[in-house]
């Protein structure tokens, strides 16, 4: 029974490697709520200002998004968040992951990071505030974004 069980382990663990072997090692993955109208908006902002073109993108509603959030551990009924994901280095969300991707953006969104001076706990509870109030404020979405083939490139799924 125990072999058994360590077979499947490591099924799981090398598909998961497989899987993640694919992902662009050297792309700062965004995953974001497809569905959520700020969080589009805040993805063509970033699209928009990625002059160094780090950065690529996968709705947490895609294959992909679950894949990657079992990756890494995250379980996203609990979680309502950006996740920044840097393949094979490291992973932030909520306001860290704001925070670290305007550094990322460089030019004067660089400055964001001021608000890093500030303790996380109060970052994530105006991030948390904001997120809890997203689909009130600015809608929801029947379903996720179709990217435009200009912009299909940057987008995972």
């Amino acid at each position: 029974m125990i072999g058994v069980i360590r077979i499947e382990i490591q099924f799981l663990v090398y598909f998961n490697l497989k899987y993640m072997d694919k992902l662009p090692k050297h792309k700062k993955i965004i995953l974001f709520d497809g569905l959520c109208n700020l969080c589009d908006t805040a993805v063509q902002f970033i699209i928009k200002h990625d002059q160094k073109d780090i950065f690529r993108f996968v709705s947490l509603q895609s294959d992909l998004g679950q894949e990657i959030t079992k990756h890494l551990g995250i379980d996203t009924h609990k979680t309502d968040s950006i996740i920044l994901y840097q393949p094979g280095f490291a992973y932030y969300y909520k306001s860290e992951a704001a925070l670290e991707i305007a550094k990322n953006l460089g030019g004067i969104f660089y400055f964001a990071n001021l608000f890093s001076i500030l303790p996380v706990s109060f970052n994530n509870y105006i991030y948390d505030y904001i997120a809890k109030n997203r689909y009130k404020w600015y809608g929801k979405k029947d379903h996720c974004m179709i990217p435009t083939k200009e912009l299909q490139a940057k987008f995972l799924e």
